[in-house]
């Protein structure tokens, strides 16, 4: 059986993550290609502490926090019923909303980097995409998006944003030998935006058109 494809998604918050692979989901089934789409943090008892962290119902320190999200990564990769390893070598191709990188940006902008990326060695053993994909977007307009989706999060500040920006760039840059990343620019128009995720999904999979 074909090995199914893996693609991440990254960027900052308001970046149109969740959209964009919606819509590219929707494209490669279209063109016969059996695809999962998940997100992190995940549904799972791990996820639910990071949802209720990152909303501000829980307090918890930014280092609980990354241990969190790498134990919970971990489970989503390995997970017995609907781990990710899994599923691709079942053949379907995984579609997922943030990854590693988000880890790397995240809370290694307020964390030691190099203890972050030791946390996620793990993950970064057991599964690497085959593309990851940022959406690269001004932290100003992401912020606007987010406000008007209503509450905030604990992340969604301009400053932080930024600051969360800034550390996945220098994280892309130490990992460019290794990883294969595809910064794109989070245009106006989803369409746009999605013409360009379908090119690069074309030159992976070896031509869809």
């Amino acid at each position: 059986m074909e090995r199914g494809k893996f693609i991440v998604f990254e960027g900052t918050d308001g970046s149109g993550k969740s959209t964009q692979m919606q819509l590219l989901g929707k494209y490669l089934k279209q063109h016969g290609i059996p695809c999962y789409l998940t997100h992190e943090p995940t549904d799972s008892p791990f996820g639910a502490i990071l949802h209720a962290c990152m909303s501000g119902r829980m307090d918890a320190d930014e280092r609980v926090i990354a241990l969190l999200f790498a134990a919970d990564r971990v489970d989503h990769i390995q997970n017995a019923v609907n781990g990710m390893k899994k599923k691709i070598e079942e053949g379907v191709t995984v579609l997922c909303d943030r990854y590693y990188f988000s880890s790397f940006a995240y809370n290694g902008g307020f964390v030691p980097l190099d203890w972050v990326i030791e946390l996620n060695r793990a993950a970064m053993e057991l599964l690497r995409a085959d593309l990851t994909v940022f959406l690269d977007l001004d932290p100003e307009v992401g912020m606007e998006r987010v406000q008007r989706r209503g509450d905030l999060e604990r992340y969604e500040n301009f400053e932080r944003q930024r600051k969360i920006r800034d550390k996945y760039f220098e994280v892309f840059e130490r990992f460019k030998e290794s990883e294969n990343i595809a910064i794109i620019r989070s245009e106006p128009s989803k369409e746009a935006t999605q013409e360009k995720l379908r090119a690069l999904a074309d030159k992976l999979f070896g031509g869809l058109q």
